[in-house]
């Protein structure tokens, strides 16, 4: 069996057709989870903060466009990245966040709607409760170790280099947590450069210059508290290390598959174009989510 065949075979396929027949009647939201085979996508890092934020945007909205078979198949893998985060402490707060808006979600269809919409025995339900309140208390009570080196650390690298690893940071969560690591960080944290470069990373300059912001002269502005001004009233830019893919040749949607477009040229679908990376779009979750609401 070559690669090719042992990844289909191994993984199933991560791809699906969405031409505009098949995705308003063959290919529902619950299927594409089950046929892009999202329980093996979060076993790669590249793809685990997709995958969670994609399912973080179903807990707030779409569990109820989900069949049983589907809600069954989006808690074993909600059940699977949480023993991830608990396994690999990677990542925590995106899984927390998710298990909030879902705890708040269903809390809110079962409590406050009048009639239980989701699909199945509420008992079923109950104890799908239960397991977000045991998995919300592993992660509280989750102790990253510390790890005892003998080589170099983080704060042993010259302030240059520390300064550009917080420049490559999108997150700002990220720049204020590690800024309370060590007094030389937090002084690098505050840096009203980093935050001007967060803030035009995220935002547009229209953003920056609306109506509703007054902006004293540029060599003033705080621009820290610009960014969480901006945060509250526009939606972020999302990064991640791997989206899935559509094709506008071939209508196809599908996992990107690195290795094999090493090996093969084969950039993870039966394409035919001739020219396949000028053919592909990267899909967001929201947009995800958008592709399958009809």
């Amino acid at each position: 069996m070559d690669l090719r065949a042992e990844r289909q075979h191994e993984g199933g396929q991560c791809w699906i057709p969405l031409s505009p027949d098949t995705r308003h009647g063959y290919c529902t939201l619950g299927e594409a989870l089950n046929r892009l085979d999202f329980s093996s996508a979060i076993h790669d890092l590249r793809r685990f903060n997709y995958v969670a934020k994609l399912f973080q945007l179903i807990a707030r909205s779409q569990l109820t466009s989900l069949s049983g078979a589907a809600q069954k198949n989006y808690f074993n893998i909600l059940e699977k990245i949480v023993r991830k985060v608990v396994e690999d402490h990677y990542n925590p707060r995106l899984v927390k966040e998710l298990l909030q808006d879902l705890s708040a979600t269903l809390h809110s269809l079962t409590l406050h709607v009048g009639r239980c919409v989701l699909v199945g025995n509420v008992n079923v339900w109950l104890c799908r409760l239960e397991n977000i309140l045991k998995w919300q208390q592993q992660l509280n009570d989750l102790q990253i170790p510390k790890q005892i080196r003998s080589g170099m650390s983080f704060s042993d690298l010259p302030l240059y280099m520390q300064n550009k690893i917080l420049y490559n940071l999108s997150d700002a969560c990220d720049i204020i947590n590690l800024g309370q690591a060590t007094p030389t960080l937090h002084v690098l944290s505050e840096n009203r450069t980093l935050w001007k470069r967060l803030c035009h990373f995220h935002f547009s300059d229209k953003q920056h210059s609306s109506r509703n912001l007054v902006l004293p002269k540029s060599d003033s502005v705080d621009w820290k508290l610009m960014y969480f001004t901006l945060q509250k009233r526009y939606p972020m830019k999302e990064q991640y290390g791997d989206t899935l893919h559509f094709c506008k040749h071939c209508s196809i949607l599908f996992w990107k598959d690195r290795h094999l477009a090493l090996l093969f040229k084969d950039c993870g679908h039966p394409c035919t174009a001739n020219d396949p990376e000028r053919c592909l779009v990267p899909i967001s979750p929201q947009h995800f989510i958008d592709l399958f609401q009809f």
